[in-house]
């Protein structure tokens, strides 16, 4: 269905189809597994982050690669010299429907969605790059075509599977710091792009940029964009927030058990129409959930510090805390610390609970010949990134804005829909 014909009715559809829905641990592939079975793979954007995704999942049959920069792709070209080579994931899965069971994507932002949900209707088993999509509405259809096709889905928030984010966790629900509140984050520093360039060099040789265009605007090619810095374009990406946010909220929405803000706000630097914030502020209301109270959800990137960070002089090595009502929280990747430390010297922690992951690829690899449950399938991971996408907004529009999530809806400010989906260029559909 082709955004460009169909845009109204496609948010409909994506409204009243994702909300509220639940992915069980029954997906099952289109043949069926014994214990030493391999799965055949599609890995679609082999090079940078591909090539790590690409590297975890390569203990099984790598049928193919896709990239639309061939020169970045060539290291993991060479390595699997057996794999078919494309540039078009649309040829790739067109050509290879029958040979392959299950696709990796790791493209830049804005062909997430399209190369994921392709694959899913076609019933391959899907992982996918943070943050799972460029739109809402796109998040929206991803979650619920995983669910009607009851394909296995991941997406690549690596550091789920670690040990320490299920202590952190088991501490919150245990009550070791009371009842919780608050959660802030803190990216430190950022980068940005610009007014776009004027020039428009020659496109390299091995880069297809029509390819690597996809569903966006049609635009030149600039080395601006390629192969990192399309993070700061909104056509493209989602600045250091589209890029790092998920990592870091993903850890708020596990332990809190979060879903949906109804109200969200941000601030920052004037907004630029083309290119993402170097210093950004979002700030999110949850409701309560069962017996859990409403939750206020700060994200900051910049180098200036959120007002809990410069009240308290936490360790620099934490860039989360969980307020909560006897004490905080300090969190970071491979840390945590119970907060005031004095007051916690003697505390016990709970024993682990959360049992320990398979590894976040071996858990969607399992999944994918078992129907065993993925901790961050696109329906939990849909719901993280829309959040994100959400701060990206409210900050563009520079109103607070009130967010009906059943039915993607801003109900004081009609105008901010038009950043919940955009129109694809001509040939490239959901």
């Amino acid at each position: 269905m082709p955004y460009r014909t169909n845009r109204r009715h496609f948010l409909s559809a994506a409204a009243s189809g994702g909300a509220g829905l639940l992915i069980l641990g029954n997906s099952r592939s289109a043949r069926s597994y014994q214990a030493n079975d391999k799965l055949n793979l599609a890995v679609i954007g082999a090079g940078g982050r591909g090539a790590a995704n690409l590297s975890d999942v390569s203990s099984e049959n790598i049928v193919a690669l896709c990239d639309a920069d061939e020169r970045r792709a060539a290291s993991s070209f060479a390595r699997f010299p057996q794999a078919k080579r494309y540039f078009d994931y649309r040829q790739l899965l067109e050509q290879l429907d029958r040979q392959i069971d299950a696709v990796v994507v790791s493209t830049p932002n804005h062909v997430h969605a399209p190369a994921s949900v392709t694959a899913m209707r076609m019933g391959k088993h899907a992982y996918c790059e943070k943050p799972l999509t460029h739109s809402i509405a796109e998040a929206r259809v991803a979650a619920r075509v995983a669910a009607e096709k009851k394909v296995a889905t991941q997406m690549g928030t690596q550091i789920h599977a670690t040990d320490n984010y299920r202590r952190i966790v088991e501490l919150i629900r245990a009550g070791a710091i009371g009842t919780v509140r608050e959660f802030h984050a803190w990216l430190r520093g950022g980068r940005g792009a610009g007014d776009r360039p004027q020039d428009k060099p020659p496109v390299p040789e091995g880069l297809h940029w029509d390819v690597w265009l996809g569903p966006a605007p049609e635009r030149a090619y600039h080395p601006c964009y390629v192969p990192h810095d399309w993070h700061y374009w909104w056509d493209f990406g989602g600045g250091e927030y589209g890029n790092m946010g998920c990592h870091f909220l993903d850890l708020a929405f596990w332990a809190l058990e979060l879903r949906h803000p109804t109200a969200i706000s941000a601030d920052g630097p004037p907004p630029h129409p083309e290119s993402t914030p170097t210093q950004q502020h979002a700030r999110y209301e949850f409701p309560a959930r069962g017996a859990r109270p409403p939750v206020t959800v700060t994200w900051t990137q910049g180098t200036k510090p959120p007002p809990i960070f410069q009240q308290h002089q936490f360790p620099n090595w934490a860039w989360g805390v969980f307020v909560g009502s006897e004490g905080m929280l300090l969190a970071s990747y491979g840390q945590r610390l119970l907060w005031p430390q004095k007051k916690f010297a003697d505390y016990q922690p709970p024993e682990p609970s959360i049992p320990p992951s398979l590894g976040h690829h071996q858990e969607w690899i399992a999944a994918c010949k078992t129907g065993s449950p993925t901790t961050c399938n696109f329906d939990y991971s849909g719901a993280v990134t829309e959040t994100v996408l959400l701060g990206n907004i409210a900050y563009r529009v520079g109103r607070k804005l009130e967010w009906d999530a059943a039915r993607m809806k801003f109900p004081n400010c009609p105008e901010a829909e038009q950043y919940l989906q955009r129109e694809y260029r001509p040939g490239w559909t959901l």
